[in-house]
């Protein structure tokens, strides 16, 4: 516990993902008690640690976008296309997409990429304040990240360009002479491409993510490992949570459990329109020195990030929800992808699925519940939770503490959805 602080009310952070991890820590650092929950070990086989591993603070463009409407059915048909739908879940997934439809429009676009880029351009300083107080070398790499494409869908990569510009993320456009230099064994299918020198990546995220979750426990932090049923209200208004085991009561509580957490916020009288959008990753081991950098091939929408483990190769998207099984389509997809841009790689292996949240206008939902002022939400980040870890935690240990802060954070409200 920090010293001189005096002990404040009983938090219980629901989710022990980048999420929950980093609030419980900006908690305990404000002299909070805090138990953290989750059904499984911090990071076990989930999106926390089998995402690309981006540092992305130039990632403000959100997929809703007026010309994705275009795109959609041609992607859907392609086999080697970004985007797959698991047809045992079309009935399910009809209400969000006549949302996220809604979405598309040039206006909505530009109010999710303001608010996106206001918590996305503090997104590394506050990670830079949690890992002041951890050993992370070797983990972060400050590389930049490199786009390229081919001579396909100019448009809406000058749409992306153009909104970058607007909002003053640094970017450096590339020719193909330049992406060679950069990384000269990439096979030679692009036309162009862009450079974020500002973004950074994990070579691990699983070890970063457990650095920080030790980096609370040392500071006097509780975790139950123990499956979370039910959120419910004793008659002073504090959340009680009911696990398989017992009941807990606490001050205040956070529901952070990405993809998860609909069944919670369902039970105490929010329709949030939470849905998953399905992430697969594969690796090569043995092959890291053909890549410096994260690089993403937009044209086939996936990403191959040099870690630790290997070459992690990333990406598709797939709307099934969270229990139908892997598709080994989807891996076969990515493993041809890698291949096609590196003809070199041989066997790969660590086949994974995982779940990223997502909501139809691709804003997360950070702050106060709607019906009850004593729970609060962080969840709903799609692709950009590792990314949005920190300064989410940061955001909500400061409202939980009641302080001021100068962001606009009403767009994050679940409000929006009444």
């Amino acid at each position: 516990m920090n010293e001189g602080v005096e002990l404040k009310s009983s938090i219980g952070v629901i989710g022990a993902g980048i999420q929950g991890v980093c609030i419980s820590l900006c908690l305990i650092k404000k002299g909070f008690k805090v138990t953290l929950m989750d059904r499984d070990d911090p990071g076990k086989d989930s999106a926390s640690c089998g995402n690309a591993g981006h540092f992305s603070p130039y990632a403000s463009v959100p997929i809703n976008r007026p010309d994705i409407l275009v795109d959609i059915p041609s992607m859907l048909l392609s086999s080697t296309g970004p985007l797959a739908l698991k047809w045992n879940y079309i009935h399910k997934m009809i209400p969000w997409f006549l949302k996220f439809i809604k979405n598309c429009s040039r206006k909505n676009m530009m109010h999710t990429a303001k608010y996106m880029h206001q918590i996305l351009d503090l997104a590394l300083p506050a990670y830079d304040e949690l890992f002041g107080d951890i050993d992370i070398s070797g983990l972060v790499e400050s590389k930049g990240i490199i786009y390229f494409w081919n001579n396909k869908d100019l448009k809406s990569r000058e749409l992306e360009i153009d909104i970058r510009n607007e909002l003053g993320v640094k970017q450096q456009l590339l020719t193909p002479h330049e992406i060679h230099d950069l990384e000269p064994h990439i096979k030679k299918i692009y036309h162009g491409g862009v450079l974020y020198p500002n973004a950074r990546h994990a070579r691990n995220p699983k070890k970063i993510l457990l650095k920080l979750f030790n980096s609370f426990l040392k500071r006097g932090g509780c975790f139950e490992k123990q499956n979370v049923q039910m959120i419910s209200f004793s008659s002073d208004n504090k959340p009680v949570i009911k696990t398989d085991l017992k009941f807990y009561t606490f001050e205040k509580a956070v529901v952070a459990c990405g993809a998860f957490s609909k069944k919670l916020t369902d039970q105490v009288g929010e329709k949030i329109p939470l849905d998953t959008e399905r992430g697969y990753h594969v690796h090569f081991k043995g092959h890291d020195h053909l890549l410096s950098r994260p690089v993403i091939f937009l044209n086939r929408g996936f990403g191959i990030t040099p870690m630790e483990q290997g070459l992690r190769v990333v990406g598709t998207v797939e709307f099934g929800g969270l229990d139908n099984p892997l598709s080994k389509k989807r891996i076969l997809n990515l493993v041809n992808s890698a291949k096609y841009l590196f003809p070199e790689l041989t066997e790969h292996y660590d086949e994974w699925l995982g779940f990223r949240p997502s909501l139809p206008d691709f804003l997360p939902v950070i702050g106060p519940s709607k019906n009850f002022k004593n729970l609060f939400y962080a969840f709903g980040h799609h692709h950009l939770g590792w990314t949005l870890g920190a300064i989410s935690g940061k955001i909500v240990a400061g409202m939980i503490a009641g302080e001021d802060t100068n962001l606009d954070l009403t767009p994050y409200s679940s409000l929006r959805f009444s």
